[in-house]
């Protein structure tokens, strides 16, 4: 018999991750528009997922989204000073990954690959590598 290493079951796991995003989106002072694109979400479900008590079901990708999205976050308290660690995401960048763009933006229209993307991006700059 296989036992799953999963510990939590689905819907705390939905709890716990919508709970830390939506940490990060008012830290990141996120518009609700772009805080439910980023999670790939309606508006409408945004602002009824970030109350506690929701019972909706995330997808897998709307979950691999919001545990890298924390991840950006918590990358970018340890990499950058405030206010820089807590405005980056949503400022301009230059950068190879962004092209101008702010990052957010290039999140949003790159989906999960771009999320991804930006926090391997961030990974290498606090690694040094």
């Amino acid at each position: 018999m296989h036992v799953s290493v999963k510990s939590r079951e689905p819907a705390e796991l939905n709890a716990v991750a919508l709970k830390a995003y939506a940490r990060v989106a008012d830290a990141w002072s996120l518009s609700v528009k772009d805080a439910a694109a980023l999670a790939d979400m309606s508006e409408s479900t945004w602002k009824r997922a970030k109350k506690p008590g929701f019972s909706g079901e995330l997808t897998k990708d709307q979950l691999l989204r919001l545990s890298a999205i924390v991840g950006i976050y918590k990358s970018l308290e340890l990499y950058f000073s405030q206010p820089l660690a807590r405005t980056w995401f949503t400022r301009p960048n230059t950068g190879p990954l962004f092209g101008g763009a702010r990052p957010i933006d290039t999140a949003i229209e790159g989906g999960l690959p771009q999320i991804l993307a930006v926090r391997t991006y961030l990974d290498a700059l606090r690694g040094g590598g």
